[in-house]
């Protein structure tokens, strides 16, 4: 009797044909691959392969057995999934982490077409702070996860998801509150307030991208590590501020004026996933297609 392994392992070696790659491929350390490699050849009575200095290469049994291994795990594989396809209480769900600043209608809407669209795969949806994120996604804790950007890191995807206008806003005892609309200059001829670049990166570059490209170099009046920390500045007349319109929309507070900018700009909301060697899984391919849609 062999195990599952010993094909899983045997394929990944005759592929290969390079005990190093074929144990970096499946995860194991080279010693342990290779002792399972014996063991087959022990219990069938076989040798698979011709083990030359600096070469390996497939004996005649060793190349049938490839062909046979295969199509076996084929098989196995179809009938797992037709297994799992008719018991919903084995489908892996579609892990997503949400930047905590993250609370968009938009979001909302991305996940309900999706509901929609894919109803037999299940969303679990977990908030967290944009560094939890990072770490989450490396980890691959999660499968995607939405933010207003991320540090850089070779390992992690960032693509564009949607945009949303960047809004001025104000106390309502502020002297641009009956303004209708306000321009960059105006608005940081007062001290700003900021949000923290260790809490908040992708606000954070995406904010000072445009104070750059305005030429502005406003004073910062403080820095806020949260949402609400940066509103209640803005409310109690700390300073001013800049938002998107759809947290505005969504958050409707009556102590906090907003007001179109004169100059439009627009905040990027990111949807990222971690690079893989051997590609997406198919539930995650498909669900950035869906999000592309929505821009």
């Amino acid at each position: 009797m062999i195990e599952l392994r010993h094909l899983r392992y045997f394929i990944a070696v005759a592929e290969e044909l390079n005990f190093r790659r074929a144990a970096e491929r499946v995860h194991i350390d080279q010693t342990p691959l290779s002792r399972t490699i014996r063991d087959l050849e022990d219990r069938w009575g076989v040798t698979l392969f011709i083990r030359a200095p600096r070469r390996l290469e497939l004996t005649p049994a060793g190349a049938k057995l490839l062909d046979h291994a295969r199509s076996l795990l084929i098989r196995l594989e179809r009938a797992r999934r037709a297994v799992r396809a008719v018991d919903a209480r084995y489908r892996e769900p579609l892990r997503i982490g949400v930047d905590d600043s993250t609370v968009q209608p938009r979001l909302a809407e991305c996940l309900s077409r999706w509901r929609q669209l894919v109803p037999d795969v299940s969303v679990e949806l977990t908030e967290m702070h944009a560094a939890e994120l990072l770490v989450a996604l490396r980890n691959e804790e999660v499968d995607v996860g939405f933010s207003f950007g991320l540090q850089d890191d070779e390992a992690i995807a960032q693509q564009p998801a949607w945009h949303s206008p960047m809004v001025a806003i104000v106390s309502p005892e502020h002297e641009l509150a009956e303004r209708t609309a306000v321009s960059w200059t105006e608005l940081l001829s007062f001290p700003l307030i900021a949000c923290t670049a260790a809490f908040h990166p992708g606000l954070y570059q995406q904010v000072a991208s445009i104070l750059r490209q305005q030429g502005l170099f406003p004073v910062i009046a403080a820095e806020a590590r949260t949402l609400s920390g940066y509103l209640t500045r803005v409310a109690v007349g700390q300073g001013v501020g800049v938002a998107d319109a759809d947290h505005m929309r969504t958050l409707q507070r009556s102590d906090v004026v907003v007001l179109p900018l004169a100059e439009p700009a627009h905040f990027t909301t990111y949807v990222l996933y971690k690079h893989q060697r051997f590609g997406l899984s198919q539930p995650v391919q498909r669900f950035l297609t869906h999000v592309s849609t929505l821009m």
